[in-house]
């Protein structure tokens, strides 16, 4: 911890946040494969009933502390995006497929950074824009417009996509005035209680072995969310931003080990110019950090 405390603020947040996706892409492996045995409606419920336990027990100590909150509307807003985000995603996944859903969410770092740019006001230039364009177009390659992955339900990732953004420029902006144990708590306890109205007319028992994935799935959305919060919290939203094309690069392995869907090459080479522009952008954030500039 002490050595990483050492590393700039740009590089604690880029490695916060891959393991963020790390995170996120184990979630949303463990969603597609439990929405194949339950309505997807409780699986959402799950995610966020299973983080919210972790988090009180976490924070029951302080709870009420914790609790406090100067942004209470801003916290509202920033959890309905989330939940919406969720809720697209994890329907995307099902319908549409766990890598292809996972490429066209991609789209999200772009509109972080330019969000960063019009509404937080962070900088904009022009090497950490061709970096996120780089992934963005490593993300169109996976996909290539035109083709079946296209159809009325990919609209659901895209949707995914900018609530995502919202989210995450409200949580940037958060974590300027309030503690990362806040927002994470609230982010947990609204989207608990949105769930928990819809859930029961989609209720079916889970077996033991299912209750138990299903907490694992809050646990491992809870760890990505937390890191997610801290990396925005110390790192500029649109420098970290490009790293979030990891994600169809993990959905795809993911996608291979667990649900016999290959990708062709096309997949392939995508994810090379997706990991290309994320150490392009990392590069260029490190010489800056370094050079005080």
């Amino acid at each position: 911890m002490m050595a990483f405390n050492r590393l700039s603020p740009a590089t604690q947040g880029i490695l916060l946040m891959l393991l963020t996706i790390f995170m996120f892409s184990i979630m949303d492996a463990l969603a597609k494969g439990l929405a194949a045995r339950y309505d997807t409606f409780q699986v959402v419920w799950a995610r966020y009933s299973s983080q919210t336990l972790v988090a009180v027990i976490i924070l029951l100590p302080r709870l009420k502390t914790v609790a406090k909150t100067r942004y209470f509307g801003l916290q509202l807003i920033r959890s309905a995006f989330l939940f919406i985000a969720t809720m697209c995603f994890f329907f995307g996944i099902v319908l549409v497929g766990l890598a292809q859903s996972s490429a066209i969410m991609s789209i999200n770092p772009m509109l972080i950074t330019i969000g960063a740019f019009l509404i937080l006001g962070e900088p904009l230039g022009l090497r950490r824009a061709l970096g996120v364009s780089l992934g963005l177009l490593g993300a169109l390659i996976v996909i290539r417009p035109g083709t079946d992955v296209f159809t009325p339900a990919a609209l659901l990732p895209v949707v995914s996509a900018v609530c995502y953004a919202g989210y995450s420029l409200s949580t940037r902006f958060l974590g300027r005035e309030e503690s990362v144990w806040t927002s994470f708590l609230y982010t947990a306890a609204i989207g608990t209680v949105v769930a928990s109205l819809i859930v029961p007319w989609f209720w079916t028992t889970p077996t033991l072995t299912d209750a138990a994935l299903m907490l694992l799935l809050g646990a491992v959305g809870g760890m990505g969310q937390l890191s997610l919060i801290k990396a925005l919290s110390v790192a500029e939203a649109g420098a970290i931003a490009p790293f979030a094309y990891i994600g169809p690069l993990l959905a795809a392995v993911w996608g291979v080990l667990f649900f016999n869907e290959i990708p062709d090459i096309w997949v392939w080479f995508g994810a090379v110019v997706i990991v290309g522009s994320g150490i392009y952008v990392w590069q260029r954030e490190y010489r800056l950090a370094k050079s005080g500039g």
